[in-house]
C-alpha cells in the first residue's frame, strides 16, 4: 500500500505538469479559432475579385478589398506569432515542472535497477516538449475546423461539398492506416534504438578496459546487431509509411483537380460563379491542410506518445520519493538492523539473510568476510541504495523510508567500493556540489589526509576533474572521495573498501580519520578484506554466506590479543549466530 501511494504521488507530478499547462493550451485553442476564421480572408477575397471587381471593373472596390484583406492577413500573422510563442513557453513550463523530477526519479531508478535505460528519461521529456512546441500540435488544434470548412463548401454547392467530404474521408482513412501499419513497428524500433544507445553509453564508460583488452571489435559487433535491428524496424515502418505518403500526395493532387473540374462543370452549367469555384478550391485545400500536417508530423506524435508512456511507467515503477515529510531531528548515529533480507536488483535470491544487529552511536565497526559474503550489499542497504526485501534498517529508531533522501544524505558519509568523481572542481566534488563552504571543505580534506595532496594538484582545490576524475590516480580519487564522505556533519559514515587503492601513507591518513570520527562520536562502519584497520575499531562483524557469523570485540572475534594478525579468509563460519559484545 505504501509503494502504491508513493507511485500515485509520483504520477501526480505528471498530471500536475499537464494541468498547469492546460491554461496555455486553452489560449492556443482560442487563438486557433481566430486564426482559422481569418483563413476565409483569401477565399472571400478571390470570390469578390472574380464576381464583383472583374464584373464591375471598379478600381475603388479593388483597392478597398485589397487593403482590407492585407490588414486582416496582418492580424492573421500576429495571431500565428502569438500562438507559436504561447506553445514555446508552454513547452518551457512543462520542462521546468517535470524535467528535474523525472531526472531525480531516473537517478533513483538507476540505483535500484542499474541495468535499465533510465538515461532515456530526460530525452523523453525533450521529445514531449518538442511536440508541444512544433507544427504537430498546431495541426491537432486546427483539426476541429475541418468539418467547418467542408460545411462551407456544401453551402457553396452540394457537389463541391461532396468532393471535399470524400477527400477528407479518404485522407482520414490513409492517416488511420498509417497509424495501424506503423504503430507497433515504430514502438519496437524505439525500444531497440534505446537499447542500442544504452549499450553504447555503458561500453564507453569502460572505454579504457575495452581498449586495453582488445574488446572493441566484439563490442562494436554486438552494438551493430542491436543497431541494425533498430534500423531494420525503422526501415520497415518507413516503407509502409512511404506507401501511405505516396498515396496521400496522389489523392491530395487528385482532389484539387476534382474540385476544379467539378467547379468548372458547375460554372458551365451556370450553377455557380467562377469566384465560387476558386474559393471552394482554396477552402478545400485549407480543410485538408490539418490532416496533411498531422500525417507529416505523425512520427513526431508517435515518438512523443511513446516518451509519455515511458515517463509514466518510470514514475509508476520508481516512486520519486519527493513528497513532503516532517523533518526528523538530527540523528546521533545509532544503527539497528532488524530481520534484514536484501537481494540485488533483479534477483529474488537474497545475499543478506536475516541479520539482526545493533550498533550504538559513536561505535566503529568493521565488517569482514570472504568475497561474496554480502559485505557490499550490506553497505548499500545501510545507506539506502538497495531496498530490503524484508526487515528494516533504522537510524535512531526511524526507518530509512521515514527520512527524505536529501535530508538523510546530509547526515550520511558514504565511500563506495567503486569511487566515482564528477565533472567539476575538487572543491565542488568534496562539497557534494552544494554551496561550497571553504572552511568545511578544507576541514574535511585535512581530516581525510588529502589536503597536502590536493594542494599539489595543478590548481589545488580549483583543479577541474574530468568525467570520473580519470586524470587522478586510484589512491587520489579514493582520498578525495573520503573527504567527500566526511564533509559536513555526517553522523553515520559507511566506508566500503576504503583502503583498496591506498599506499602506506594513505592507510595511516585513513586510520587517523577513523580515530577523528571516533573522538567526535560518529558511527563508522568499515567494509574491508584487510585487517590493518582493526586496531582502531570497537567491534568486528564477520559475514558468512550473507549472515552474521560473529559480532564482538576484535580480539575476541579474531582470536588474538591485538586482532591484527588474523587472516580474513579464515573467518568463514558456517552458522550465523550473533555473539553479543561483553
Amino acid at each position: 500500500m505504501k509503494r502504491k501511494d508513493a507511485a500515485d504521488n509520483s504520477l501526480k507530478m505528471l498530471t500536475n505538469a499537464m494541468r498547469q499547462c492546460r491554461g496555455n493550451m486553452i489560449a492556443v485553442i482560442v487563438f486557433s479559432f481566430f486564426v482559422n476564421l481569418l483563413v476565409f480572408v483569401g477565399p472571400l477575397y478571390m470570390l469578390q475579385i472574380y464576381d464583383r471587381v472583374l464584373a464591375s471593373r471598379s478600381e475603388v472596390t479593388l483597392i478597398v478589398l485589397t487593403g482590407l484583406a492585407i490588414g486582416l492577413l496582418m492580424v492573421f500573422a500576429m495571431l500565428e506569432i502569438v500562438r507559436s510563442r504561447i506553445l514555446v513557453r508552454t513547452g518551457v513550463m512543462f520542462d521546468e515542472l517535470l524535467a528535474d523530477n523525472v531526472l531525480y526519479t531516473a537517478f533513483r531508478g538507476h540505483v535500484r535497477q542499474p541495468g535499465h535505460a533510465y538515461s532515456q528519461a530526460p530525452r523523453d521529456v525533450d521529445s514531449i516538449r518538442e511536440f508541444m512546441t512544433g507544427a504537430g500540435l498546431i495541426a491537432f488544434c486546427d483539426a476541429p475546423w475541418v468539418p467547418v470548412f467542408i460545411t462551407v463548401c456544401f453551402l457553396m454547392h452540394f457537389w463541391l461539398g461532396m468532393v471535399a467530404l470524400v477527400g477528407a474521408i479518404i485522407i482520414f482513412i490513409l492517416a488511420v492506416s498509417n497509424e495501424l501499419m506503423t504503430r507497433s513497428i515504430l514502438s519496437q524500433a524505439s525500444g531497440a534504438s534505446v537499447a542500442a544507445n544504452q549499450y553504447v553509453v555503458s561500453s564507453l564508460r569502460n572505454a579504457e578496459t575495452v581498449h586495453v583488452l582488445g574488446m572493441s571489435k566484439a563490442l562494436i559487433g554486438r552494438w551493430n546487431a542491436l543497431h541494425l535491428d533498430a534500423l531494420g524496424l525503422q526501415a520497415k515502418a518507413s516503407d509502409r509509411a512511404g506507401v501511405i505518403m505516396g498515396s496521400f500526395k496522389a489523392v491530395r493532387m487528385s482532389l484539387q483537380v476534382a474540385i476544379l473540374g467539378v467547379g468548372a462543370y458547375l460554372v458551365i452549367q451556370g450553377e455557380v460563379s467562377a469566384g465560387i469555384m476558386i474559393a471552394a478550391s482554396i477552402i478545400m485545400g485549407r480543410a485538408l491542410a490539418p490532416v496533411e500536417a498531422a500525417v507529416g508530423q505523425w512520427k513526431q506524435f508517435v515518438n512523443a506518445r511513446s516518451a509519455y508512456g515511458r515517463i509514466k511507467q518510470l514514475l509508476e515503477t520508481v516512486p520519486s520519493d519527493n513528497e513532503e515529510r516532517m523533518p526528523l531531528p538530527k540523528p546521533k548515529g545509532e544503527l539497528t538492523l532488524e530481520r534484514l533480507f536484501v537481494a540485488p536488483p533483479g534477483s529474488n535470491a537474497p545475499t543478506i539473510k536475516n541479520i539482526n544487529l545493533k550498533i550504538e552511536a559513536g561505535e566503529v565497526v568493521a565488517v569482514v568476510g570472504a568475497s561474496g559474503a554480502g559485505k557490499t550489499t550490506l553497505a548499500r542497504a545501510i545507506v539506502g541504495v538497495w531496498l530490503p526485501v524484508s526487515g528494516s534498517v533504522r537510524i535512531d529508531g526511524a526507518e530509512l523510508s521515514q527520512w527524505h533522501p536529501e535530508d538523510l544524505g546530509n547526515h550520511l558519509g558514504y565511500l563506495p567500493q567503486e569511487v566515482e568523481l564528477f565533472n567539476g572542481t575538487v572543491a565542488e566534488n568534496i562539497a557534494r556540489f552544494g554551496d561550497v563552504d571553504p572552511d568545511a571543505v578544507i576541514h574535511a580534506s585535512a581530516t581525510a589526509g588529502a589536503h597536502d595532496m590536493i594542494l599539489k594538484l595543478p590548481d589545488g582545490y580549483e583543479t577541474k576533474l574530468g568525467d570520473g576524475g580519470r586524470s587522478l590516480s586510484g589512491g587520489q580519487r579514493q582520498r578525495i572521495a573520503l573527504a567527500r564522505a566526511l564533509y559536513g556533519d555526517p553522523r553515520l559514515i559507511v566506508l566500503d573498501e576504503p583502503n583498496s587503492s591506498l599506499d602506506q601513507e594513505g592507510e595511516k591518513a585513513l586510520a587517523d580519520a577513523i580515530l577523528w570520527a571516533k573522538r567526535e562520536n560518529r558511527t563508522v562502519i568499515i567494509i574491508s578484506h584487510r585487517t590493518s584497520l582493526l586496531s582502531v575499531v570497537d567491534k568486528v562483524a564477520v559475514l558468512a554466506d550473507g549472515a552474521v557469523a560473529k559480532f564482538d570485540r576484535p580480539e575476541v572475534v579474531l582470536g588474538s590479543r591485538t586482532g591484527q594478525a588474523a587472516n580474513v579468509s579464515q573467518l568463514r563460519t558456517p552458522q550465523a549466530k550473533v555473539i553479543s559484545a561483553s
